[in-house]
């Protein structure tokens, strides 16, 4: 019996591309592989013309991309062609001068007949300090779009620090992990957990197993291992 629309689970996915550096045609495979309804995107590149990489990225993994965001510092995000997203946008988060610029991508997306919901990507600073102001940041700007209490919310990105980290407790507090407890980073010999989706608002959550990736050159396409996870709001 198939799915109805309040009960099919939203696949969502964050995978940090490395700015299309290394083999875009295998991280491309790994994306249909995976087959999310949702990508969140970090390091996208934003050189002049990469949108014509970016789309030819897209239609290779089998996902639609507005074209609207990565523009600000490279966070993104692309959906399935199953469910119906709002047009996503940037949000700058402050940095120092001359220091790399921050934002993250949000946008809000529904399978037809279900309910709406919000979803984040977000790429944090190298600096400790930063991250935790950023992520306090986010959250109070997503409060007052969910307006809500409880409405479902979907954040997943490159935290640059595994959960014993300050930035990721914050996180945490608000939202509950529900992507696996396992290595992300580097993709050739992971020993980091930078990656990670959150959530609020399912009712069920079943984490992506990596053996669905096995036999994949998962390091010839990026440095970060992708994650995964299907939620049932």
């Amino acid at each position: 019996m198939p799915h109805t629309p309040e009960h099919r689970p939203l696949r969502v996915a964050s995978y940090n591309l490395r700015g299309l550096k290394d083999d875009g045609d295998v991280a491309a495979q790994v994306v249909r592989k995976i087959d999310p309804d949702v990508l969140l995107l970090q390091e996208v590149p934003r050189y002049p013309g990469s949108s014509y990489a970016i789309a030819a990225f897209a239609r290779r993994a089998g996902m639609f991309w507005s074209g609207r965001t990565r523009l600000v510092s490279g966070t993104s995000l692309m959906t399935s062609l199953r469910v119906i997203s709002s047009d996503s946008r940037d949000r700058r988060l402050r940095v120092g001068l001359r220091e790399n610029p921050r934002s993250y991508t949000v946008a809000t997306v529904s399978f037809p007949g279900g309910p709406d919901v919000t979803v984040v990507s977000v790429h944090l600073s190298l600096v400790g300090e930063q991250r935790v102001e950023h992520v306090g940041t986010l959250l109070g700007e997503l409060a007052e779009d969910v307006a809500a209490d409880g409405a479902p919310l979907v954040l997943g990105g490159d935290l640059n620090e595994d959960q014993s980290g300050p930035a990721w407790g914050v996180v945490a507090a608000q939202l509950e992990e529900v992507t696996e407890d396992r290595p992300t980073f580097p993709a050739a010999r992971p020993q980091h957990r930078l990656d990670a989706v959150f959530s609020r608002g399912h009712h069920a959550a079943t984490p992506g197993d990596p053996a669905l990736l096995d036999g994949m050159p998962l390091a010839a396409a990026t440095d970060h291992l992708p994650v995964w996870v299907d939620l049932t709001f």
